[in-house]
């Protein structure tokens, strides 16, 4: 059974300076404390600069005394990430993961792992030779990938995210709403008043 109260802290803890971390986490569906969702912001002087890259996190029963179970749902081209389904090649979500670790040093892990990827230890197999190989190449692409995936849908997801919390609804719902109507702001706000 996962540690509940210990969740609730951890997401209070790490969305309390999310403006100097870069990173977030909300509650998936608005109820399930066992499936959340992180942002983190893609780090400076890297080619994943301005992006906002959204994390699947599933939490096991055994949390934290296993690894929680992360993914990208924001496509990236990255050596130890799937360009294909966003999988994560990280010690720490794996064999390296320590009860004392919490979800934002994990997220915070992953934010790392966008400034220095380690492309002989790769996920992605394609995207880590043309790392190796031809470096100019790989950042032009990252860089593209960031502008088609983590930048146009997310910055004004924010925008229309804090239009709809001052007008005084809870930012979970909002997220979620937003997601449902793929980031179509009238119909959120059609589904929210009526809810």
């Amino acid at each position: 059974m996962v540690d509940v109260s210990r969740v609730q802290k951890e997401l209070t803890e790490c969305n309390r300076d999310r403006e100097v971390s870069g990173v977030s986490i909300t509650l998936h569906d608005g109820a399930n404390i066992s499936h959340l969702t992180g942002t983190i912001a893609g780090p400076a002087d890297s080619p994943y600069e301005g992006g906002t890259f959204t994390i699947d996190i599933r939490l096991p029963g055994g949390y934290p005394f296993e690894p929680p179970k992360m993914q990208f749902v924001t496509k990236v081209w990255h050596p130890n990430i799937s360009s294909q389904n966003g999988a994560i090649c990280l010690d720490i979500l794996k064999d390296q993961w320590s009860p004392a670790l919490t979800l934002k040093t994990a997220l915070l892990s992953l934010q790392a792992l966008l400034s220095s990827p380690a492309p002989d230890d790769p996920q992605d197999a394609v995207v880590a030779q043309q790392y190796l190989r031809d470096y100019p190449t790989f950042a032009a692409t990252a860089r593209y990938w960031t502008e088609a995936f983590a930048k146009s849908a997310s910055t004004g997801m924010e925008e229309k995210v804090q239009k709809l919390v001052e007008m005084g609804f809870p930012e979970d719902l909002v997220r979620s709403t937003l997601k449902s109507v793929d980031g179509d702001e009238n119909l959120a706000l059609e589904k929210l008043c009526s809810g």
